[in-house]
């Protein structure tokens, strides 16, 4: 019995290494198709514009400079961007949760009459909305145009990220505590700054995440509120008429037959000055990010 035992066994075992193999590789897979596009333009933002015309460049910088980045920092206007993206995205964010917060905990509770058909209304407007001329219209008549308020004021709320924190607050935090809270005299209030959002670290950090990333990588709106402060433009705005003044002189050289300066390579620049800080913010946030998209995938 005992040869035949070791024998099972070791097919089991095979067979899980088996199956490990196929899942790391394909996890693998996945992986590198995130990783080797971060670092085909990371290196072509540091490569010879002759190089990039060519198309020389795949993984490893060739001719390497820095002369994209040296014309981005050229820009005394950059810094100031950079300025400003940071301010919005912070207190988009913090508004943001602090309006999804507010939103998602009396929706989370049963004894709320009237929860389904708020929380279907909160729905709604994630398959339906007005368009964008009505939304520059409505802030044209609110006085928000070239303001901070526009880039914060109109994107603060996210139906997405409250139904995600409505559904989190009803499986972590139970009736029982809530009742308890109550019987020893605790308001609502209380109850939601003592014992809801301690236990909602996780699924806090996820979405003030998505907030935030959101919100760094939006441009659109901008775009089309902030027309005259060009002190109010954002870094992605920024660079994107950056971007664009390099592609209008690389037309006209072309046109006129003059010395050319290929745009690729400052794009690449712009997209890794644009990301680096953003991505920098991940490895604070990276537990609780894990925690809180597994919440509500197992019941104890």
């Amino acid at each position: 019995m005992l040869p035949k035992t070791k024998k099972t066994w070791t097919k089991a075992r095979v067979k899980n290494l088996g199956i490990d193999a196929i899942i790391y590789t394909f996890i693998l897979l996945v992986a590198m198709t995130c990783v080797l596009p971060f670092i085909h333009v990371m290196s072509k933002s540091i490569s010879g514009e002759a190089f990039v015309i060519a198309n020389k460049i795949v993984l490893l910088p060739k001719g390497i400079t820095f002369d994209a980045y040296k014309k981005i920092f050229a820009d005394a206007s950059i810094v100031r961007s950079l300025y400003v993206s940071v301010v919005v995205t912070v207190l988009f964010t913090i508004v943001g949760m602090i309006i999804t917060i507010c939103a998602a905990y009396p929706l989370s509770r049963r004894d709320l009459k009237g929860r389904t058909a708020l929380t279907f209304i909160f729905m709604f407007t994630m398959y339906f909305s007005g368009g964008i001329i009505p939304e520059y219209l409505l802030m044209n008549q609110l006085g928000l145009l070239d303001t901070w308020a526009a880039m914060i004021l109109p994107l603060a709320f996210s139906p997405y990220n409250l139904l995600i924190m409505k559904t989190s607050l009803q499986s972590s935090i139970p009736d029982s505590l809530i009742e308890s809270a109550h019987l020893d005299g605790a308001g609502q209030i209380r109850i939601l700054w003592s014992i809801v959002l301690p236990l909602s670290k996780p699924i806090i950090a996820t979405l003030s995440l998505f907030y935030a990333v959101g919100r760094w990588n939006a441009y659109q709106d901008a775009l089309f509120y902030i027309k005259q402060r060009t002190d109010l433009r954002p870094l992605q705005l920024k660079l994107y008429y950056l971007v664009v003044a390099a592609t209008e002189s690389f037309q006209a050289a072309v046109e006129g037959s003059a010395q050319l300066t290929n745009p690729e390579v400052l794009k690449a620049s712009c997209i890794m000055f644009a990301t680096i800080p953003i991505i920098c913010v991940y490895p604070f946030v990276q537990k609780y990010f894990v925690q809180g998209t597994m919440i509500g995938s197992v019941k104890g």
